[in-house]
């Protein structure tokens, strides 16, 4: 027999994609065309579609099968394979190994740097004097939980080193449109099921430079664009029918899904002012709405929440980890000092998200938090816009 004084468990996340009867008029499509990929109609309009939301000009957005298939096609199409004069790429230790996985199929070898502490990013000044810069290939910087960079700045580093610049913007989709992150250098996006907007699995690479979409379609199509040629450094990366078919449902209901998550938030939000600890919650609009981060004042006020959580029944994640340096696999790869990672990683908790999230739940997680953080003095978060 169950315990019924136990809690119910909250899960982290639950995520939720179109229904079946949402996606039957686009699996129809497939079957009345029988094209599956390379490229095919659903694909084609998801593009279109999504070309309009982000604002972008038409052709500026290159669906891929996932969001590391995205990065490394864009790699690709900007910096080419790592070559023996600058074999390093340099990225963030504060980010998902997903971003090392991509630079290492390129070739390259993951440096990593350490990042601003109020902006939890790469700074382009600080880099732009590296000692290391004349052996990197390509630099990765990464927008934090969907956080969006600057491209002017990041431009000028690119111009002023000739070091070439891709984006990490896996978690961007909801907080890029109309900002300035979009623009000439590519921006690598995600659309996994643990997305605020997602494909099941699926990405993109977004730019305004149409010459660098035809490099990046070659790069996702075996080295193939307008002929069966194949012409650069490639890899397997399309976009099936499929996927784009539940991007398309996806798009149909984003509007209810958009508003359903930027509730869960702004309830985040109340519950947490009403309780004194606001100043440690990070979400929406700052970050994309798949998340909300409670920050810590240390390591060992962080042990204590995750404590409290886990009795209570409610999930909890580092998204991040401790950063790329504890992951075993990569625990040995070159890198500065990374004091500020090591500050900030350990004190980042994501709390539970979906767009169905009742208020109960919401409440009981910040009620959960207050009892281990109680009221406190402010907690700067600079650099967050």
């Amino acid at each position: 027999m169950a315990d019924s004084s136990k809690p119910s468990a909250i899960p982290l996340l639950r995520p939720q994609l179109p229904d079946t009867e949402a996606l039957i008029p686009y699996l129809r499509r497939i079957d009345e065309t029988r094209i599956y990929s390379n490229l095919g109609p659903l694909t084609i309009e998801f593009e279109r579609r999504m070309c309009s939301v982000l604002e972008l000009p038409p052709g500026g957005f290159v669906a891929a099968a996932s969001g590391t298939a995205a990065l490394v096609a864009a790699i690709l199409a900007v910096a080419g394979r790592a070559g023996s004069d600058r074999p390093f790429a340099l990225i963030p230790a504060f980010t998902f190994v997903a971003t090392a996985a991509a630079v290492e199929q390129c070739g390259y070898i993951p440096y990593l740097a350490d990042i601003d502490e109020t902006s939890w990013a790469l700074d382009p000044r600080r880099l732009a004097e590296h000692s290391m810069l004349e052996h990197f290939g390509v630099v990765v910087p990464v927008a934090p939980f969907g956080r969006p960079q600057q491209q002017e700045a990041w431009r000028a580093f690119r111009d002023q080193t000739s070091v070439p610049v891709v984006f990490d913007g896996a978690a961007t989709f909801d907080t890029c449109p109309g900002a300035q992150f979009l623009g000439e250098l590519p921006v690598a996006m995600s659309f996994n099921a643990t997305k605020s907007f997602a494909t099941a699995e699926g990405g993109a690479v977004v730019t305004s430079d149409m010459h660098l979409t035809a490099r990046v379609r070659r790069a996702l199509n075996f080295g193939f664009f307008l002929s069966r040629r194949s012409r650069s450094p490639s890899i397997n990366g399309k976009m099936s029918e499929y996927h784009a078919a539940v991007g398309l449902a996806e798009l149909d209901g984003w509007p209810q899904k958009r508003s359903a998550l930027r509730d869960v938030a702004d309830r985040y939000r109340k519950y947490a002012a009403e309780l004194g600890i606001a100043d440690g919650l990070v979400a929406r609009p700052e970050i994309s709405s798949t998340y909300v981060l409670f920050v810590t004042h240390d390591a060992g006020q962080a042990a204590d929440l995750e404590s409290a959580l886990r009795d209570e029944a409610i999930e909890w994640r580092r998204w991040y980890g401790l950063g790329l340096h504890r992951e075993p696999y990569f625990s040995e790869l070159r890198r500065e000092r990374l004091d500020a990672t090591d500050r900030v990683a350990p004190t980042v908790l994501g709390m539970p998200v979906a767009p169905d999230l009742s208020e109960a739940a919401i409440r009981r997680v910040v009620m959960g938090i207050a009892q281990v953080v109680g009221e406190r003095p402010s907690l700067k978060m600079g650099g967050w816009c």
